[in-house]
């Protein structure tokens, strides 16, 4: 990936200083969004590298990991699995508790969501502490799935996300750094 894209995606992307909590620098990528030229190359580059490999669906992790999501399954002409926080999808589902930079939540997906095997692409906006890719890893996992990647659009390595997700044995792609939290 160029430089002029990296400039392109961190210009397009809003920093809201002390949210949730004093000292956190927010990264909210509404505003990517909102630009079409820098959405669509945000989807350009999530997608190209499995672009011809056999992914049958796309997870998105709740909330932005949806619209990211629906649009790579798009791209990719396969199927989209959202990944929602408990209590939220109507169907049979699997559970998983994961870690939080402040607690602990639970999230979870429909029990027939994905099969034995299938190619599945994780993404979401943004990994920092990895806690809640990684319960969606093993969330994915414990249905049998074949995770073939996790991506994002911003990653905060020094918060180490990346190494939690990478440990399970799956591979991350992500498209612009920021420095801190």
């Amino acid at each position: 990936m160029d430089a002029t894209l990296r400039e392109q995606l961190a210009n397009a992307i809003r920093t809201i200083p002390d949210y949730p909590h004093k000292g956190i620098q927010f990264r909210d990528i509404t505003t990517l969004l909102g630009q079409p030229r820098a959405f669509r190359r945000a989807i350009d580059e999530l997608v190209h590298p499995y672009a011809g490999m056999g992914i049958e669906q796309v997870a998105g992790i709740e909330a932005r990991g949806f619209i990211l999501g629906g649009a790579m399954a798009h791209q990719l002409s396969c199927g989209f699995v959202p990944i929602r926080k408990a209590g939220k999808l109507p169907h049979e589902t699997v559970k998983i508790a994961y870690s939080l930079e402040y607690g602990v939540d639970e999230m979870e997906v429909h029990k027939d969501a994905v099969h034995e095997g299938q190619k599945v692409l994780l993404v979401d906006d943004l990994i920092a502490t990895g806690g809640t890719a990684e319960g969606a890893v093993k969330l994915l996992q414990q249905l049998k799935a074949d995770v073939v990647a996790a991506v994002f659009v911003i990653d905060l390595p020094d918060l180490g996300g990346r190494k939690k997700i990478e440990a399970l044995g799956v591979p991350v792609r992500t498209l612009i750094e920021f420095e801190g939290e």
